[in-house]
């Protein structure tokens, strides 16, 4: 079963990603990781490299190109991007899609966290992340990713534990949580 998490920064997506990998035994992908990476590569910060990427759409394209080879290639796999609901969709792969949720005051404090930064400065590049995010792909894909209509379940996960979620998520694939 392919299954595509998304979600904002901070709402939890990498951590369900790999507790649901490893309760399942399915290889997982993250795409968020592989765009820092890039970004680490060119000496550039996220911000920086998501503007790069507002005037290079080949950026985006080459990780969405990823994200189908990956989707066509295994038929048990965990992909973990922003656009990997919407790309199967687009292009008539099947999987269960996720999304994750949480509030922009827990979701900038999980990023301040994890990214050692200051709560400001969370929130100011993360905001300006999402903004960059929202632009290129309304501008390559005509996707809004506002819209979750294409998502099977959304889960909101200020209140609940990463071992809620993953609870959540296995219900949602069918297998027992007992």
């Amino acid at each position: 079963m392919r299954i595509t998490i998304s979600g904002p920064p901070g709402s939890g997506k990498t951590t369900a990603c790999k507790n649901i990998s490893e309760k399942l035994g399915f290889k997982a992908i993250v795409f968020g990781q592989i765009f820092r990476e890039l970004a680490v590569d060119r000496n550039m910060t996220l911000r920086e490299f998501s503007s790069l990427a507002e005037k290079d759409p080949s950026i985006d394209k080459m990780i969405d190109s990823k994200i189908l080879e990956a989707a066509r290639a295994n038929s048990d796999i965990i992909l973990e991007s922003r656009l990997s609901a919407y790309m199967l969709s687009k292009n008539n792969i099947p999987a269960l899609k996720i999304y994750l949720d949480a509030s922009p005051s827990v979701r900038m404090a999980r990023v301040g966290l994890r990214e050692g930064e200051t709560l400001e400065n969370a929130c100011k590049d993360t905001l300006a992340r999402q903004a960059s995010e929202a632009k290129r792909y309304k501008m390559y894909y005509d996707i809004d990713i506002e819209d979750k209509s294409v998502y099977d379940v959304i889960i909101l996960t200020d209140d609940i534990t990463p071992d809620e979620v993953v609870d959540t998520i296995l219900e949602a694939v069918g297998v027992s949580t007992c």
